[in-house]
């Protein structure tokens, strides 16, 4: 499990070691495992440290004052090594004079003969884009494609939101210190590195699943299990104009478990064409128990879509709603608030707005926790980053780091393997989370196969893996 952080409980953590400690001590820590990770990358981009050229950006504060130590470290190793004070009066002492000391040189811009440059601007408590002497100074990098290492978080991006509104760095490598932030995941960062202070943090409501949590939690048959016993999912899905939305759901759902598959609705024969072993039904009233519900790929929102979606709700199982599903939702929400059994909802921007009456905006997190709060559902706001709240609950991110996952009908392999988890009993939460995570493998899987470079991919190609992404956990 990754853990991520506000800057409030980062601050809470560090205070017992900042009072017990000598002055200074942790940033010399900080300091020093900031300087081996750049080493790293120096050695790495150029083949040593000794001899090449380090220009630190400083801002004021604690973060310029990392990035003077890590300078003034590196200095004795043999590099060489400057740095821009963006504003000089406010300058970290302690850390300006051992970097001058150790023969490091003030100047006004990144020298040409720079091999890394070390953004020291703003940290936990910065906000809003560079001003403009800073954007001037990172533009000219940029200009020059000299490699940038952050120290704690990319100037210029908000640590609890990743919006970038300006101008703002653009990192090789993220160095960061006692825990992951919220920035980490929903921002590009480039690589992160996490550096241990020696912070005492519990675990916190915001996180990651890693593939040993999805291993931990994927269900798999056991000795004394049937194809009951593994979960039986029901989907609703598919209409004459969109039967290849049934068609990739469904299939989706017999690929992530062992369990049984239904299916009730129009694309009863073009479901079967490719998944046999499916039982399939024309109507909800014939189509048998099921332990939760898959609602709405291709559906429709005509009458006939409406009428499956609210036969589902009305039920005591978990439900899944997606896609046309969650437009008959957006006009009639209540159906889902007043429910007392587990709602999932899968949207993607443009539904979460219809749903939400706005956009989610730059906070993509506190609007997915709003939303789940209101209707009292499990909230997946798809995106390059995707982001499950629970209601009154705990916050799952899913970065993907690749797009191979954004083509159509993606969307309804993921709604027919959340379906399957629900189905085998597993929350709904970590349902969603372990989807995600899933699906985003065997995305990334399908584009490089048969490699050796990755190529478009498409949803049919995606649900071939997942099968493939499970054993690989």
């Amino acid at each position: 499990m990754r853990y991520y952080y506000s800057a409030d409980e980062i601050r809470a953590a560090e205070a017992p070691l900042l009072e017990a400690g000598p002055d200074g001590a942790l940033m010399r820590r900080a300091a020093y495992g900031l300087t081996i990770a750049i080493a790293r990358e120096l050695v790495a981009l150029t083949g040593g440290v000794a001899g090449r050229g380090v220009c630190a950006v400083v801002g004021s504060g604690d973060n310029g004052g990392d990035a003077l130590w890590a300078a003034t470290f590196l200095r004795r190793r043999g590099a060489t090594v400057s740095a821009v004070l963006l504003n000089p009066e406010r300058t970290h002492a302690k850390a300006l004079a051992a970097f001058t000391a150790a023969g490091g040189r003030i100047v006004q811009s990144v020298p040409v003969s720079t091999d890394l440059v070390i953004d020291g601007i703003v940290g936990l408590s910065g906000s809003g884009p560079l001003r403009a002497n800073a954007a001037e100074v990172f533009d000219a990098v940029d200009a020059a494609d000299i490699p940038v290492v952050a120290v704690d978080i990319p100037s210029g991006i908000d640590v609890h939101t990743g919006a970038a509104d300006g101008a703002h760095v653009t990192a090789k490598l993220t160095v960061t210190f006692g825990g992951l932030k919220p920035v980490h995941a929903l921002a590009d960062c480039g690589r992160v590195e996490l550096v241990d202070i020696g912070l005492d943090l519990k675990p916190s409501d915001m996180f990651e699943l890693e593939a040993a949590d999805v291993k931990a939690r994927w269900p798999m048959p056991g000795p004394k299990d049937d194809k009951y016993t593994q979960g039986v999912t029901g989907v609703l899905a598919g209409s004459a104009t969109y039967p290849g939305a049934a068609v990739l759901c469904t299939g989706a759902a017999v690929a992530a478990t062992s369990g049984m598959v239904r299916y009730a609705g129009t694309a009863g024969q073009q479901v079967l064409s490719h998944w046999p072993e499916v039982i399939a039904t024309p109507s909800v009233n014939a189509a048998g128990r099921v332990q939760a519900w898959v609602v709405g790929p291709g559906l429709g929102t005509d009458d006939a879509g409406a009428s499956a979606l609210w036969f589902a709700l009305q039920t005591e199982l978990p439900v899944i709603v997606d896609a046309d599903a969650l437009t008959i939702v957006a006009a009639h929400p209540e159906v889902v608030a007043e429910r007392t059994a587990v709602t999932v909802l899968t949207p993607h921007a443009g539904e979460f707005a219809r749903l939400a009456g706005s956009p989610p905006g730059q906070d993509r997190v506190g609007a997915a926790r709003k939303l789940a709060d209101r209707l009292g559902a499990t909230v997946l706001l798809k995106g390059n980053v995707t982001v499950i709240a629970e209601p009154d609950g705990p916050v799952y991110l899913s970065p993907a780091r690749e797009s191979w996952a954004a083509t159509a009908g993606s969307g309804d392999v993921l709604s027919g393997m959340i379906g399957a988890l629900l189905a085998a009993g597993i929350p709904a939460g970590e349902a969603a989370a372990a989807a995600a995570f899933v699906h985003t493998r065997a995305a990334n899987l399908s584009a490089v196969d048969p490699g050796p470079l990755p190529a478009p991919t498409s949803a049919s190609r995606i649900l071939a893996h997942i099968r493939s992404a499970i054993a690989s956990l």
